[in-house]
């Protein structure tokens, strides 16, 4: 067995950004898009979507038993809520304006009720319950027993004045000039942007071959928070990982050990070392001596970047609710949108 060390690690390192970086993206162009093509899966997937969410939020809803307290009954059955607060999540724009709209459709919907009301269903315990419901469901409909995966993470503006990918950029230069420092939770914002929250934090597992969002999760302060939220959630389904492929900022011994015995694929940080665990070392080991085959495996991340385009495309990319934990309950209903439009998408 061949001997590294911590040296090659850097020396690997270097070539990647001089030589083999290039040399991959030139042997892997990015595929065009057949747009044509593309609108007629599109069209196919809202379709299936639509089918499938009555029967899927009926079922998600008929194991609930619910015993009635003191107080008047809710003005609208537990179905009526999910549907009501899936259909504002994907329909955007303020609940105001969302209620208003309802007026329109009372006469066909049976549902006439003020913005208020759409607001509590955000924070509404039993509609998250049903949509944890929903989520399980639609998992066990696409089978997915053993996965290999790719994770990643993005933020929700909360103003409309903060675009997230431009403030997670001068968080991770920030990082490369300070490879010791958390750059998310250091000096990275000025004090008064650190006192008003900017961002919702949202952390996603994909399964690669159905494009389903396996577990999720979201936090007002960190994207390392919602990561652990993602894993709490993982270890409630029966789901095998086999392989998953992380960001640089999951780039330690810590988080590599986190997947037990998964194959883990990331790009180790500028000061990495051989530190760590017998899975780290073997880890630093496959990508020094077959870096070419582990940026092929590792370069398949760029599909979780691809899904939060697609969502923020569809659904938006700034949260327009203020408590956390309607914030936290309309991030999951993103990720449960995500994986109804892809129900119909053929595996890859």
């Amino acid at each position: 067995m061949a001997i590294i060390s911590s040296d090659d690690i850097q020396r690997k390192l270097h070539e990647i950004d001089d030589y083999l970086g290039r040399k991959y993206v030139l042997e892997h162009p990015p595929k065009k898009r057949d747009w044509r093509t593309y609108e007629q899966q599109f069209a196919l997937r809202i379709r299936t979507a639509m089918n499938e969410l009555d029967p899927l939020i009926h079922q998600a809803v008929s194991v609930i038993h619910i015993l009635q307290g003191p107080g008047h009954p809710h003005s609208l059955t537990l179905e009526q809520r999910v549907k009501l607060l899936l259909i504002k999540q994907l329909a955007g724009g303020s609940n105001r304006m969302f209620a208003n709209m309802l007026v329109m459709y009372s006469m066909l919907s049976g549902i006439d009720v003020s913005y208020k009301t759409v607001e509590r269903l955000y924070s509404d315990e039993e509609v998250q319950l049903a949509i944890h419901n929903l989520h399980v469901l639609i998992l066990g409909r696409k089978d997915i027993r053993s996965s290999d995966a790719t994770g990643d993470g993005t933020g929700y503006s909360l103003t409309v004045k903060k675009n997230y990918e431009s403030h997670a950029q001068k968080l991770k230069d920030l990082a490369k000039e300070n490879p010791g420092k958390d750059a998310e939770n250091g000096a990275a914002a000025a004090p008064k942007e650190r006192k008003r929250r900017l961002f919702a934090y949202s952390f996603a597992l994909m399964d690669l071959k159905t494009v389903m969002y396996m577990a999720f999760g979201s936090s007002m302060k960190s994207e390392r928070e919602a990561f652990d939220r993602a894993m709490t959630m993982l270890s409630s389904l029966d789901i095998e990982m086999s392989s998953v492929r992380l960001d640089r900022y999951y780039s330690s011994p810590s988080y590599v050990d986190r997947f037990g015995s998964a194959k883990v694929y990331i790009i180790p940080k500028s000061n990495a070392t051989l530190n760590g665990s017998l899975k780290w070392k073997h880890t630093m080991k496959y990508f020094v001596e077959n870096t070419m085959e582990y940026l092929g495996e590792y370069h398949q991340r760029s599909n979780s970047e691809s899904g939060f385009s697609a969502d923020k495309k569809m659904l938006g990319w700034n949260i327009a609710q203020k408590r956390s934990d309607r914030i936290d309950n309309a991030l999951f209903c993103t990720g449960v949108w995500h994986n109804l439009l892809n129900m119909g998408r053929p595996q890859q």
